[in-house]
């Protein structure tokens, strides 16, 4: 019997544990471990900031969905990861054995990288957790009492960008409905070179058609900008050109900012040091998802390393959407049964980006196949039929991981939806 440990409970770790029960059977023992006990859908989280949706309809509590499945499943943090001895030291003292490890974290926010950003500690606002998704909208009911400038966008290293246009446009439509829009200035801020960059140099016409959705709003931007400080009300942002020259200092003000932050791998992933992970603490993998150095390691998710999409005048990461990281996770779990059965593992994740974004009314949909140019399909499109297949795919995947089910979606409904599940293959 192995063990097969999965680090991590979010989009990646939960259909990773659920995959390896249905294929690797009952004889072996299957656990999962994350650092609070609940599921979060992230994607809903801008929902959550201007008060579209509560933290119970997005979060729902873990151990009991995975027991009925016969996996165990242990609330704490990982302190140390012990790979020489397959062993994790958790916070609350104990420790747990692996045969094989499955790495689906996701990132550490690093808010750190840049003075005063943050929402411990600092001025600005994130929707890439339930819990700072509150706090923000705590943050914007006060803007409604006392309607000021806003900046949202993503500060230098994010490699995450799709949710910061989907807060403006949300922002936006929020202010429209309580008719306090007019008196609310929108800056959007952003590390990426141009609008509609999104981290993957461009997606169709992506720039144009983003571009033209902010003028329509009338929010303004800065792109190549780099974030030196925030303070209380104000935010200093250097604005390069393409030789990474400043060419223009800005100081903002605000009564309301979501910035998204830089992303690091997390601390204990991150102390795995060199041959395991890059610089940026991410895991390394080769084309089987398996990690070079400790070959029982496996990694999914937004904790693997991706090198950039191309050089940009300020750091832009790439982003790993929700489909990659189940071809991700799909691959790794058929490799391990391949291991098990004495054979040299052979599936490899599919990296195409796919990507469902919501604009408060309407939406915005892209498909980046293969995620790094040249690409065989390189598709953007926007409509209301965006914002419906959205709020769709929530439900069904909150339904999908509460009943257990392991089968893909994202071939299955979004690449039907909009005809070209061929190409996809």
């Amino acid at each position: 019997m192995a063990h097969i440990v999965i680090l991590g409970a979010g989009i990646g770790g939960m259909p990773a544990a659920y995959e390896a029960r249905e294929l690797l059977g009952k004889e072996h023992q299957i656990t999962v471990i994350n650092a609070v006990d609940y599921f979060q859908f992230v994607p809903s989280n801008p929902w959550v900031a201007v008060g579209w949706r509560t933290r119970d309809e997005i979060t729902f509590p873990i151990e009991p969905y995975l027991k009925r499945k016969g996996i165990d499943f242990i609330a704490s943090s990982v302190n140390k990861i012990d790979a020489d001895q397959n062993t994790l030291h958790l916070d609350n003292g104990n420790t747990v054995k692996y045969d094989y490890l499955i790495i689906t974290t996701g990132p550490k926010l690093n808010f750190a990288a840049i003075e005063g950003a943050g929402p411990h500690g600092g001025h600005t606002h994130s929707v890439c957790t339930v819990d700072h998704a509150e706090l923000a909208y705590q943050d914007f009911q006060k803007l409604c009492e006392n309607p000021g400038p806003v900046i949202i966008g993503a500060f230098q290293g994010a490699s995450c960008y799709g949710p910061a246009y989907e807060y403006v446009f949300i922002l936006d439509a929020a202010l429209r409905k309580k008719k306090l829009r007019n008196k609310v200035p929108i800056t959007f801020v952003t590390a990426e070179p141009y609008i509609g960059h999104l981290g993957l140099g461009g997606v169709g016409d992506s720039k144009g058609m983003l571009e033209s959705e902010l003028r329509m709003h009338d929010i303004k931007w800065i792109c190549n900008a780099r974030t030196t400080k925030v303070e209380a009300g104000k935010m200093h942002v250097e604005e390069l050109d393409m030789q990474g020259n400043v060419v223009k200092t800005h100081e903002l003000p605000f009564n309301h900012s979501m910035m998204l932050p830089p992303f690091r791998g997390v601390d204990a992933v991150a102390a795995l040091g060199e041959g395991t992970v890059n610089p940026g603490g991410f895991v390394l993998i080769d084309q089987h998802q398996r990690n070079p150095k400790y070959k029982n390691i496996y990694s999914a998710g937004v904790c693997v390393a991706i090198p950039p999409v191309e050089a940009t005048p300020v750091p832009v990461g790439a982003p790993k959407t929700g489909y990659m990281i189940e071809s991700m996770v799909t691959a790794i779990v058929h490799n391990i049964e391949q291991e098990l059965k004495g054979e040299q593992p052979t599936h490899k994740g599919t990296w195409q980006a796919i990507c469902l974004a919501d604009m408060g009314d309407r939406g915005a949909a892209f498909i980046a196949l293969p995620q790094i140019p040249p690409r065989n399909v390189n598709w953007f499109a926007k409509g209301k039929w965006v914002h419906l297949a959205k709020i769709a795919f929530e439900k069904y995947f909150i339904r999908k991981m509460k009943s257990g089910t392991s089968e893909p979606i994202y071939e299955k409904y979004v690449l039907k939806a909009i005809g070209i599940e061929r190409l996809a293959k």
